[in-house]
């Protein structure tokens, strides 16, 4: 992790320490028993953070976790590291601050896709078009696990839960095409069962030097059992789900026997048994396209498409406190200092009697 210093003289983004930092994943695994259901994907996407937080040389003090309410948001009582379990929604409004007045932590949010698209829609997006310097991953089982099997903003159109018996009408969210469409600079997806694509992502994410978001496929046992397992088991993931990676062809099926091509603006599928096609055919994805994200993301609601893994995009932006610092730097070389109670006691102000 480069260091970056602010204007100000302190650190914009927590780095490396010049001498190595000895840590583990139990460095980062708290005393608190883990109260997630048994089998719950949760328990995957925590043991991956903790698995790759160690290879960064950061020291586990340096972390904060943030958190909202639902399930995902019990995370930060489970990381030995400084934390807010905060109110529903919110968690990003808290970790934005937390960053602004002390851009040298690295800041980490969980929250869930009721917490973070439902009551926490307008935070989310905020956060991700401020682009602080944080990272921020999704717990996405469709269903709200907590309150005990509602429909969520993500769950399919037709769902039958305890708040919709005879099906939701909702369209539902897809949270890249939100992440995409509040310009977030960092997007990927993973997926609970997949513990080394989880761990290269969360590497990417950590590494990102602005808002990076990761969309965590988690299964939900208990209220959601199945809704992803298209794309974890053996017998037909090959077929529905594609990894795609910056300067590689978009590959899938098994033995990589079928590809996407772009005819125009529109993608297609494409078979190798033939010999019509060749992987030499397919599309090479670019993850600083944008145009081509947008593309991607939705092929996971087109018929007989696979749901796209991997990064999405990736895109070199100034991230907001460093914005900010070098604005109150200016303001402070043109007008001083200031004076709190000179201010407050200019301009229109009038007596109360």
């Amino acid at each position: 992790m480069s260091t970056e210093v602010a204007t100000n003289g302190v650190q914009a983004k927590a780095t490396a320490t010049d001498a190595p930092v000895k840590q583990t994943a139990k460095d980062f695994q708290s005393d608190q028993d883990v109260r997630w259901c048994p089998g719950c994907g949760d328990y995957s996407i925590l043991a991956q953070v903790q698995r790759t937080l160690p290879d960064f040389n950061v020291p586990v003090e340096k972390y904060v976790f943030i958190a909202g309410i639902g399930c995902s948001s019990r995370f930060p009582y489970y990381m030995d590291t400084y934390g807010f379990h905060t109110i529903h929604g919110r968690a990003p409004a808290i970790a934005s601050g937390v960053k602004m007045v002390n851009p040298s932590l690295a800041v980490w949010i969980a929250t869930g896709d009721g917490d973070g698209l439902s009551i926490g829609g307008n935070h989310f997006i905020h956060c991700l078009r401020r682009n602080y310097d944080v990272n921020l991953i999704m717990f996405n089982n469709r269903i709200y696990g907590l309150t005990k099997g509602q429909y969520s903003p993500t769950s399919e159109h037709g769902k039958k839960t305890k708040s919709t018996p005879f099906g939701s009408i909702d369209h539902p969210f897809n949270p890249v095409l939100v992440a995409l469409g509040a310009e977030a600079t960092f997007i990927a997806r993973s997926m609970d069962r997949d513990p080394k694509h989880m761990q290269a992502m969360v590497k990417r994410a950590e590494e990102h030097h602005g808002t990076s978001f990761i969309e965590v496929y988690q299964n939900c046992n208990i209220f959601n059992d199945g809704a992803f397992f298209a794309f974890t088991e053996k017998e037909t993931k090959d077929d529905n789900s594609i990894f795609i990676e910056h300067g590689k062809p978009m590959l899938f099926g098994k033995d990589h026997s079928k590809g996407i091509r772009l005819d125009g603006f529109q993608p297609e599928v494409i078979s190798f048994a033939e010999g019509k096609w060749s992987p030499n055919d397919a599309l090479v994805y670019n993850e600083t396209s944008k145009e081509l994200a947008f593309i991607t993301a939705r092929l996971s609601e087109m018929e007989n498409f696979p749901t796209p893994f991997g990064v999405f995009l990736v895109e070199k932006r100034s991230v907001y406190e460093d914005e900010m610092d070098e604005q109150i730097k200016w303001a402070k070389g043109k007008f001083g200092e200031g004076d709190l109670e000179k201010l407050l006691n200019s301009g229109n102000t009038w007596v109360v009697q």
